[in-house]
């Protein structure tokens, strides 16, 4: 992609830009990389074991609360004795709100009830709620393809799969057309809104999206026709590399390589103030905000009961305006919902263009101001005033084939929204 020239470029962004075309000169790196079409949906698809999530639908659980046992919410409960054999947090959080969690013989409806010693708790597992989803013709950014998986460059804005509310539009929607796959249906999955503290938008998706061929079938047909795809995910916001598996084998051959974090995966991003010292690691668990329940919250210590552990290394690529911004790598040790942006808040230094966690346009322009010549406050404020997302890239991404076993690694510089801001 080429950038796009801007009249008397601000003086702070020209080591930037020279940084980025430097990396498009590098992008699109891979090993044994070909090209095939995909594999056509085939009504005919090989049956897999019926205990994939999915089959859960109608399991029962009644089981008194131990006497002596502190108080505790009804979904974690639940799922500290379902979520072992398979049931996810989200599928109990829908039986909750669906009315099919009992407690002491009165149901609640409230995910966040509590229960203690000596209640009597009664639940049976709603069945998952399919989403159609049909092919639509969106142009694909395709850096690799096999018979077995590709490589999608994700703009940003998109979303990677079908949801609620969302059922258009979607990189699932694209891949459908691509692959020419006339129609599949998902089974619906909570979204970040969702209290849900074990989802995650950037780490492994083992079927929370379960795909399907066909739409009209039973539910029988459809445990049947299981085809994974998405292996994980990406924000919506963020721009950059994502693989999609085309077969059973390779989904759970890169789902295992998530799970041991032996995927490669650099992100890059651009800040409001310039991380000291210049490169380090953070590990500080992260949790949903309690005060707002669509962003994540880096919580130090063991304060917050639904913290997952969290670390990821960052290093300072180049810093602009004195301080007053830099360009971030960040390279993930693990993959928690927003783990970039809640770790780089924690920091100080939110991402630009994130107004979630604090990257705003009058921060970065306090930031910025000071530090630039006032000649160019005029650029700087319409360049800021262009930013409609957070400013963060995935950038490399790099894994073993889940046939061959070769090594593939792939880069990709950001998307023009991304390098516009720096010219």
């Amino acid at each position: 992609m080429a950038t796009t020239a801007a009249a008397s470029p601000p003086a702070i962004a020209t080591a930037l830009s020279a940084l980025l075309r430097r990396q498009r000169r590098r992008s699109s790196r891979c090993v044994g990389a070909s090209h095939a079409r995909c594999l056509a949906a085939d009504a005919n698809a090989e049956a897999v074991a019926p205990s994939r999530r999915g089959g859960h639908g109608g399991t029962r659980l009644e089981e008194a609360v131990p006497a002596g046992e502190g108080r505790s919410r009804i979904d974690a409960w639940i799922s500290a004795r379902l979520g072992g054999g398979g049931v996810s947090r989200a599928r109990i959080q829908a039986s909750i709100r669906a009315g099919l969690v009992v407690v002491n013989g009165r149901p609640v409806s409230k995910v966040s009830h509590m229960v203690k010693g000596g209640d009597i708790v009664s639940c049976t597992v709603s069945e998952l709620q399919p989403l159609r989803a049909e092919p639509e013709d969106i142009p694909l950014d395709i850096v690799y393809e096999d018979d077995h998986l590709l490589v999608v460059n994700k703009p940003a804005h998109m979303v990677v799969h079908p949801a609620p509310g969302n059922a258009n539009g979607t990189l699932v929607n694209a891949i459908l057309h691509h692959c020419k796959i006339s129609t599949f249906t998902c089974l619906a999955r909570n979204s970040i809104d969702d209290e849900c503290p074990d989802s995650s938008d950037d780490d492994i998706d083992v079927f929370d999206v379960d795909q399907f061929t066909t739409g009209e079938v039973s539910s029988e047909v459809r445990e049947a026709l299981v085809r994974p795809g998405i292996v994980h995910r990406l924000d919506k916001g963020t721009s950059g590399l994502l693989v999609v598996a085309k077969d059973e084998h390779s989904h759970a051959q890169l789902a295992e390589q998530f799970k041991l974090h032996t995927i490669r995966r650099v992100y890059i991003s651009l800040t409001c103030g310039a991380p000291n010292p210049n490169s380090g690691r953070i590990e500080v668990p992260i949790a949903r905000d309690p005060n707002n329940r669509i962003r994540m919250i880096a919580t130090p210590g063991s304060g917050h009961r639904y913290a997952r552990h969290a670390a990821s290394r960052y290093k300072v690529r180049e810093v602009f305006a004195g301080g007053g911004s830099a360009l971030v790598e960040w390279r993930l040790e693990t993959g928690r919902t927003h783990q970039i942006r809640a770790h780089a808040k924690y920091l100080g230094i939110p991402l630009l263009g994130d107004e979630t966690y604090g990257g705003t346009k009058s921060m970065a322009l306090s930031l910025l101001r000071p530090r630039t010549p006032s000649r160019y406050h005029c650029d700087l404020s319409n360049m800021i005033s262009k930013i409609d997302r957070p400013c963060l890239h995935a950038a490399l991404l790099g894994f073993k084939h889940p046939h061959s076993g070769k090594i593939l690694e792939f880069s990709c510089p950001p998307p023009d929204d991304f390098t516009e801001i720096c010219i």
